[in-house]
């Protein structure tokens, strides 16, 4: 059978079962197998080939740079649970208070420095959404401004290193996660100020959905808000200056820095009196089900790798991604276009393992960068956390949010912040991303 049609043959059905509901890692795995004993019985494949397999998982349990993962996860369970994160909301939101909208800047404020802290949406989100929302809707803040300010901060943890998708992302494109973090942080940046410019704006417009605290809410001036906003920020700022630091400055992989973080974590937690053995259990807990989940994606898209290229499948995604209208542009636009689009239905991890993998061989010959279609792929992905009716964010935001508040309020709030994001990936994209052009002697 012709290589042209057992690669979308195979592409098509592992997303028929991803879209019934079936388990991801599963129906990757079981498409693969599926595929192989097809492709053996018209004589495509040869079997031998799967022999591959067995060191290709051990190669995945094995793989250095994926064990930063369930320390980052650990860092940020830990901080949610010391209660950090909550210290740090109340004080900067007194700070910010005064003017009108300032409440929602130090959400965003906190976002950031929570995401540049920990790395984990569900940790950010969910304080977030259990300490800020009932301050601002108390202030007459409008719901839907309320609910994306909060959902969308707490997703900066996807684009502002330490990210765990920049992570993932820099497995699968085969670039170092130190490059994928330094070349992170103008976007993240950039992202941050963008958030707080609609904010202002909506501020402006809206005066009433965005007001400011009334004089009796806010704090007192001089010394005792000065200690309280060194001891809200000292600890986060300690924890980056720790992790990305030493990152950046190349005395530790990410892994070891993750390791550093993760052992910081604790120790501020002991430091504020939060840490006990309940709550280290906890945090294991849910460290070890997310990695857990990982590993089964990884193990899965394995499989479903090794006989999708043993059919010939990498060669049509090339051929068909590396001959689009309009060149390297045209490859960037319908790759992030599909990622956005899919982001609406499955999640980050799902897609980075499916999509990723298909497209390095297109890009490479192409000329375009590996580590800044990392970045632009992490802006995209960051998108799948706000987009109904699957965002990750969404879920955790519903999850604490009050029950009489619909969940179209939060579908509606987070559509600016969405806007947002696509408005500055499409800049990026347009405007940012180097060394595009066609490799000499490329096909």
């Amino acid at each position: 059978m012709n290589q042209d049609v057992w690669g979308p043959l195979m592409f098509g059905g592992a997303l028929f079962f991803i879209f019934t509901g079936y388990p991801v890692a599963f129906a990757l795995g079981g498409t693969a197998l599926m595929f192989m004993a097809l492709g053996t019985l018209v004589g495509d494949l040869d079997p031998i080939l799967m022999r591959a397999m067995t060191e290709r998982a051990f190669g995945t349990m094995s793989n250095y740079t994926l064990l930063a993962v369930p320390f980052f996860i650990f860092m940020g369970v830990v901080l949610e649970k010391s209660k950090l994160a909550e210290q740090l909301l109340e004080t900067i939101g007194v700070l910010f208070g005064r003017a009108r909208g300032g409440l929602a800047l130090g959400v965003i404020f906190v976002g950031a420095l929570l995401a540049a802290a920990t790395g984990v949406v569900g940790a950010s989100v969910t304080a977030m959404g259990l300490i800020s929302l009932p301050v601002m809707l108390r202030y007459g803040y409008d719901e839907r401004l309320a609910l994306g300010t909060i959902a969308a901060s707490g997703t900066l943890g996807q684009i502002i290193p330490p990210s765990i998708v920049l992570i993932v992302l820099g497995d699968q494109l085969g670039v170092s996660v130190g490059t994928l973090f330094r070349n992170a942080v103008i976007p993240g940046v950039v992202l941050t100020a963008s958030y707080a410019a609609w904010v202002m704006v909506a501020a402006l417009t809206r005066p009433l959905a965005a007001p400011a605290l009334p004089p009796e809410a806010r704090a007192r001036g001089g010394a005792d808000l000065m200690r309280r906003v060194a001891l809200s920020l000292m600890p986060p700022l300690v924890l980056i200056l720790v992790v990305l630091g030493s990152i950046f400055a190349g005395v530790a992989t990410p892994t070891e820095a993750g390791a550093l973080g993760a052992v910081g974590a604790m120790a501020l937690a002991a430091t504020g009196r939060h840490f006990n053995l309940e709550m280290l259990r906890a945090a294991m807990e849910e460290t070890s089900r997310i990695t857990v989940m990982v590993v089964f994606l990884l193990i899965g898209t394995t499989a479903f790798a090794l006989v999708f290229r043993g059919l010939s499948g990498d060669l049509w995604i090339a051929g068909v991604l590396s001959n689009l209208p309009g060149g390297p542009l045209g490859f960037l636009i319908v790759v992030n276009v599909t990622v956005f689009l899919l982001g609406f239905f499955i999640d980050f991890f799902e897609i980075a393992f499916i999509i990723v993998p298909l497209i390095i061989l297109p890009a490479e010959q192409l000329g375009i960068s590996l580590a800044w279609l990392g970045i632009i792929l992490g802006i995209n992905l960051q998108i799948s956390f706000l987009t109904p009716p699957f965002g990750f964010s969404l879920f955790y935001l519903r999850g604490v949010m009050p029950k009489e508040i619909a969940t179209e309020t939060l579908y509606r709030g987070v559509i600016p912040f969405i806007v947002v994001q696509v408005l500055m990936l499409g800049a990026f994209i347009l405007f940012v991303t180097p060394n595009v052009g066609p490799v000499p002697g490329a096909p």
